[in-house]
């Protein structure tokens, strides 16, 4: 199962208004576990940067100026999250400048059930209680300190590690074996076993008087106990 855990990093809160993506991060899973796979694009918004934004995310004008525009890196960001699931916090924010930037250069846009997202996930599993990155990584004890400014890549990696967690740690579908095949006594490989009978049927834990005392219970319920009435 292959997902990528994703943040963006914008010029404000609107598309429509005129707002641009300037930074994406992005890491793949692998069977809930990180392959070593990235994605990170600053990306030229052509476009001033607003105080508020630069107090969140710290990048600038002059830092951004040189960056590829998103039509140039788009089909690589399309090439590395293929069909994965979105793993994003806040899903509806990010997608709808995503698919933004994707239609304004007339690529297909994102369906919104490939997102899935962990705040609403975060809100069901703690309802009223703070949802938010920083509020999850105190619940679970995540070092963030490193997080003094937003950025999308940083924010992935801590995102990963709370989606995880969110959906029951490390090992989410853990069950009796998780081994992709088992071995034999003999030690031999058996990639296709099943259970089988047992060559001795286990002694019965009943004493005598235990099975006399039942017998004489049955006897006790009369001719029409469902009990006697069993071949």
């Amino acid at each position: 199962m292959r997902e990528i855990v994703l943040d963006t990093e914008t010029t404000g809160f609107e598309p429509n208004d005129g707002d641009r993506i300037v930074e994406i991060g992005a890491i793949e899973l692998f069977n809930h576990l990180p392959t070593g796979k990235t994605y990170h694009q600053y990306i030229n918004p052509q476009r001033n940067m607003p105080k508020g934004a630069f107090s969140v995310h710290g990048l600038s004008e002059q830092f951004l100026s040189d960056k590829p525009v998103f039509k140039l890196i788009a089909q690589d960001f399309i090439d590395f999250i293929g069909d994965a699931k979105l793993v994003i916090h806040n899903a509806s924010f990010d997608m709808k400048f995503l698919n933004a930037e994707l239609g304004w250069i007339n690529f297909d846009l994102l369906p919104l059930s490939q997102a899935l997202d962990t705040l609403a996930i975060a809100r069901r599993k703690f309802p009223g209680s703070p949802a938010s990155l920083d509020a999850l990584c105190r619940r679970f004890s995540i070092d963030n300190s490193s997080r003094t400014l937003h950025g999308a890549l940083l924010d992935s990696e801590i995102l990963a590690e709370v989606y995880l967690e969110l959906v029951g740690g490390r090992q989410p579908d853990l069950v009796l074996s998780t081994a992709l095949e088992k071995r034999s006594l003999d030690g031999s490989s058996e990639s296709d076993w099943r259970p089988s009978l047992r060559p001795n049927s286990l002694p019965g834990r009943l004493t005598d008087e235990e099975k006399a005392a039942h017998d004489i219970l049955i006897e006790n319920l009369g001719a029409d106990a469902v009990w006697n009435k069993i071949a």
